[in-house]
């Protein structure tokens, strides 16, 4: 099989940069065009000297590809998009602006009107272990939020199963990197080193994909989700920790049932491995796992999952090119197959 060509809109953002490292070593691809506006000209390797083996220039336009990962910022990426798509070119978009069904919302929780409302219901909603039929026939995918996969991949069998009550706590915490390339107070070294601080208290934009998504799971659900991030002194990693009353209805007779609920729901996902002690965000570091660990509050009867993932590669990069990979039939492990960093 010929190699496609593929490029990177705004290879200069985390997520950008991840792609071009992950995509080096893919068997049925070709990195052929990269852009980036503030860094139109140089070399990839002037501004990324890790990555000096992808002898490729950063342009401020794409050249022609058969397959486009856009990486840009929200509202900015449907822009760009939507020529792409007119053309016939697959997309697989890393922003939030075509992950949303209900337009509305982008002006609820984005501050913009969608540009395109109507590619919203063709769009397909990139988690794999949700959607992978869907996937494989779609032009456009929006590739889901970092928090949102963590949470939904460890509330997913308990919400199918009906396990669990609709009130559902969902505890995040996330490595800087989340935040971006862009400079910030909340974010400088003195800022964010030995602290730990929630934010978006009163509602994050990634809470009406969670909820979204679990009603997709489980329609008649309605699901009551508070969510809460925080930001840690850490490059990458999210950890969540959620919470839900079991459903009195359907009795878990113990962990060991649980986690074989999760072990069944999960068989033969490449990605997703469900584990026997709680993880930790360093067991995931440049790999596309999710790591999931399901247990029960023996002195509450509280379920508790607890998920881990690097939020540049499952939550992002990695995510994406695992949905390129079911777009074309490729092997959904390939370019995927390395094992996490340590230490």
């Amino acid at each position: 099989m010929s190699q496609i060509k593929v490029g990177i809109i705004n290879v200069t953002g985390y997520a950008g940069v991840e792609l071009a490292r992950l995509l080096y070593k893919h068997p049925t691809v070709k990195l052929c065009s990269i852009t980036g506006r503030s860094a139109a000209g140089q070399k990839l390797a002037e501004v990324f000297p890790h990555l000096a083996d992808i002898e490729l220039t950063i342009t401020a336009e794409l050249d022609e590809v058969d397959f486009v990962f856009s990486a840009m910022p929200h509202k900015a990426s449907a822009e760009v998009i939507l020529p792409l798509v007119e053309r016939g070119i697959k997309v697989v978009d890393i922003s939030a602006d075509f992950r949303l069904k209900d337009a509305s919302k982008y002006l609820q929780w984005y501050d913009f009107a969608h540009p395109a409302p109507g590619l919203l219901q063709k769009a397909v909603y990139g988690l794999p272990e949700f959607h992978r039929a869907e996937i494989a026939k779609a032009s456009l995918v929006a590739n889901p939020g970092c928090y949102p996969t963590g949470a939904l991949l460890a509330l997913a069998p308990a919400i199918k199963e009906g396990l669990i009550y609709p009130d559902i706590i969902i505890d995040s915490k996330s490595g800087i990197s989340g935040a971006g390339r862009t400079l910030s107070l909340s974010t400088h070294y003195a800022e964010a080193t030995d602290n730990v601080h929630a934010y978006s208290v009163h509602g994050h934009r990634h809470l009406p994909e969670i909820v979204q998504e679990l009603e997709t799971l489980n329609p008649g659900l309605s699901p009551s989700v508070t969510f809460l991030p925080h930001l840690v002194p850490t490059s990458r990693g999210i950890l969540s920790s959620c919470y839900a009353k079991p459903n009195e209805e359907k009795p878990v007779k113990g962990k060991e049932e649980l986690l074989e609920i999760y072990r069944s729901y999960y068989k033969g996902e490449p990605f997703v491995r469900v584990v026997d002690k709680p993880p930790g965000t360093k067991q995931t570091w440049g790999n596309n796992l999710c790591l999931v660990y399901p247990t029960i509050d023996v002195r509450t009867g509280r379920i508790i999952v607890i998920s881990c993932l690097d939020n540049l590669v499952k939550g992002a990069a990695g995510q994406a090119i695992q949905n390129m990979n079911i777009m074309f039939g490729f092997s959904e492990t390939a370019g995927l197959e390395a094992l996490p960093v340590y230490p």
